[in-house]
C-alpha cells in the first residue's frame, strides 16, 4: 500500500480499502485469505486499521477458518482472487446449506482481461452453482456499502454471501462517505449445538438442500422489493440492464438511456428486470465477461439483447460499450504490445533457469513471479496450469514419456505456492514414485513476491510480520522420506546448483533441491523484521 487510509467520514479509497474499512465498521472478528491480485490489499488494509487478519496457507483453509468464526456467532471475511475460489469451492458449496450464527462474507476478486491471472473465469457462475447470494459493487462507495449489506444478508438468512469485485473496482479510487448505511451491531460470540444444520452427513444434508432453496426464494423476493438495485429513468427508446463497473461506462456513453443497475446479482431481481424491459422499446444488457445476466433474463422469458461474442473477452470500457450499443461488430483495434516483463536484475531465479536451460530440462512450472522463466531470454518453463500443479504435472510427464525424455523432467515451484498446494504433490511423489525418479526445485525467496511481498507459513512471520511458527521445507521433505534433499544459494554458487541438478537427474531417485536466496525487493525488509523479532520484549 502506498499510504494508509484514515478512518475519516470522507476519504478517497480504492475498492479494496473501502471493503476493509467497512469490515472495521462492522466489527468483523477475523479476516482470512490468501494473497492474490487484485484482492490482496483488503486484508492488509484491514490489519493496518486495527482488524485481526491473517494469511492462510491457501484459500480453502482460509474459508474453513472463517466458517468456524461464523459458527461461533461472530463476523468473518475471506478474501481471494477469482481462481482462489476454485480452491475454496469444496467448503463453499457445503457451507451454503448449513446454518451460520454469525456472518460470513467471501470476497472474490475477478480479473477480466487477465491483468495478472492465468484465466478469465467469471465467478458469478459460482453463486448460481453453489446457491450463495452475491453482491457486485460498481465503485468504492458501493464496495463499502455492499460489504455492510453482505453482513446484514448473511446474518438475516444465516448464510454465506459472495462479494464479487473486479480489478477495476478493486484498484480504482473514488470518494467514500462513511455513515451512509446503518451498521448492525455485532452479537456476542456464542455456540449452539445444532447437528442437523451443521453436520452434513446425507441424513442431514437432504433436508438442508430444500431449506437452502427456500432461503434463496426468500432472498429473490426481497431483492425484487428492497435489494440494492438502482433504477435511473430516461428515454423509453433505450433501456440498459447492467451491473458492476460497466454501469459507469454505460452512464458515460448513453446518459439519455433508462438504466437498471443490479447490485445483488444472485438471486436476480427477475420481476424488476421484467418490468424494466417491458417499459422500453429496446432493452440491452451490458456486462463484462460471460453472458450471465443475459442468460438469467432469457431463462425468465425476458426479451433482452446481449453483446456479440467478441466482447466477452477482456474488460469493457466506454469505447467498447459504444460499439456494443451501435451494433458495431467490425474488428477491434489490436492492442499495442507493451514491454515483456522480466526478472529483476540480480534475481536468484535467473541462475535457476540458466541451469535448467543449460541442462535442456523439461520444466513443469507453477504460478508465481518465477513464471517469467517461460519468457525470453530463458524460455525454460514448459507447462503452467494452476497453483501447485507443477509437481503433479511433472510426475505425469515422468510416468509417460520415453526414458530419455522422462529423466529430464523437473518440477519448479515457489515457496508460497509449495505451502499453498505443493505439499500434496510431494506426498504423491513418494506414494507413486516414477521409475526414473523425479526432481523438485523449490524456489525459496523468503516472500510471496508476485502479489506484493506478503508473508506465508514458510517465512515464519505473520501477516503483520511478527514471529510465528515456520514450515522448514528441507525438514518436511526429509520427514516425508525424500532420499536426496539439498539447500543451495543459486546466486552465490551457480555452478554447484547446476551440478546438483545434473546429479539428481542422473539418479533414478526422488530429489528436492531448495534454491534459497531472498528476493532482492524484500531482502531489506526481511532483515528488519528478523532483527525486530529477535529483540527481547521488556
Amino acid at each position: 500500500m502506498d499510504s494508509l487510509p484514515q478512518l475519516n467520514a470522507l476519504s478517497l479509497l480504492s475498492g479494496d480499502e473501502a471493503v476493509a474499512m467497512a469490515a472495521i465498521d462492522c466489527a468483523v472478528a477475523l479476516g482470512t485469505g490468501y494473497p492474490g491480485t487484485p484482492s490482496t490489499e483488503i486484508l492488509e488494509t484491514f490489519a493496518a486499521l486495527g482488524g485481526r487478519a491473517q494469511w492462510s496457507p491457501n484459500e480453502k483453509v482460509a474459508l474453513e477458518v472463517a466458517i468456524g468464526v461464523a459458527f461461533a456467532g461472530a463476523r468473518a471475511i475471506v478474501t481471494m482472487k477469482h481462481v482462489g475460489l476454485n480452491v475454496a469451492a469444496d467448503p463453499l458449496f457445503t457451507v451454503a446449506s448449513t446454518r451460520l450464527d454469525g456472518a460470513l462474507v467471501v470476497v472474490t476478486a475477478d480479473d477480466p482481461g487477465m491483468a495478472s491471472s492465468q484465466n478469465e473465469q467469471d465467478n458469478r457462475r459460482y453463486a448460481l452453482a453453489a446457491g450463495v447470494p452475491m453482491l457486485e459493487p460498481s465503485d468504492s462507495q458501493e464496495a463499502y456499502e455492499f460489504m455492510v449489506r453482505a453482513i446484514e444478508i448473511s446474518e438475516r438468512w444465516q448464510a454465506p454471501v459472495l462479494l464479487r469485485m473486479t480489478t477495476r473496482v478493486c484498484h480504482s479510487k473514488t470518494v467514500v462517505r462513511r455513515g451512509t448505511i446503518a451498521v448492525p451491531p455485532p452479537r456476542a460470540p456464542h455456540f449452539e449445538h445444532d447437528l442437523p444444520s451443521r453436520v452434513m452427513i446425507p441424513a442431514y444434508a437432504r433436508p438442508a438442500h430444500p431449506r437452502l432453496r427456500k432461503k434463496l426464494a426468500e432472498m429473490a423476493a426481497w431483492n425484487d422489493e428492497a435489494g440494492p438495485n438502482q433504477l435511473i429513468p430516461g428515454s423509453t427508446k433505450l433501456g440498459i440492464i447492467t451491473s458492476g463497473v460497466s454501469f459507469h461506462h454505460v452512464r458515460e456513453v448513453a446518459p439519455e438511456a433508462s438504466v437498471l443497475k443490479i447490485g445483488m446479482t444472485y438471486p436476480l431481481p427477475v420481476e424488476r428486470m421484467r418490468a424494466f424491459a417491458a417499459s422500453v422499446e429496446r432493452c440491452i444488457v451490458i456486462e463484462e465477461g460471460d453472458p450471465y445476466l443475459v442468460e438469467g433474463a432469457r431463462a425468465a422469458c425476458i426479451a433482452v439483447e446481449g453483446k456479440p461474442e467478441s466482447f466477452r473477452f477482456g474488460e469493457l470500457n466506454s469505447a467498447r460499450v459504444r460499439r456494443i450499443l451501435d451494433g458495431d461488430n467490425s474488428p477491434e483495434p489490436k492492442r499495442v504490445a507493451g514491454k515483456m516483463p522480466a526478472f529483476c536484475p540480480g534475481c536468484p531465479h535467473r541462475s535457476v533457469y540458466t541451469a535448467l536451460k543449460n541442462l535442456d530440462c523439461i520444466v513443469s512450472g507453477d504460478i508465481g513471479c518465477y513464471s517469467l522463466g517461460a519468457l525470453p531470454p530463458f524460455e525454460a518453463m514448459d507447462t503452467m496450469v494452476c497453483m501447485g500443479a507443477s509437481i503433479g504435472v511433472g510426475l505425469g510427464l515422468r510416468y509417460t514419456l520415453p526414458p530419455e525424455q522422462a529423466k529430464r523432467v523437473v518440477s519448479v515451484i515457489g515457496d508460497s505456492t509449495f505451502v499453498h498446494s505443493g505439499i500434496t504433490g510431494l506426498v504423491e511423489m513418494i506414494y507413486n514414485p516414477p521409475q526414473s525418479g523425479h526432481v523438485v526445485v523449490i524456489l525459496d525467496n523468503g516472500t510471496t513476491a508476485m502479489t506484493g511481498l506478503q508473508e506465508h507459513p514458510g517465512t515464519g512471520r505473520t501477516l503483520a510480520h511478527a514471529k510465528t511458527g515456520k514450515v522448514v521445507f528441507e525438514e518436511l521433505a526429509r520427514t516425508l522420506g525424500i532420499q536426496n534433499v539439498y539447500v543451495i544459494d543459486p546466486t552465490a554458487e551457480p555452478e554447484k546448483f547446476q551440478q546438483t541438478i545434473q546429479s539428481c537427474l542422473d539418479r533414478p531417485e526422488l530429489s528436492v533441491v531448495i534454491s534459497r536466496h531472498n528476493c532482492l525487493l524484500a531482502n531489506r525488509s526481511i532483515r528488519e523484521y528478523e532483527r525486530c523479532n529477535d529483540q527481547p520484549i521488556d
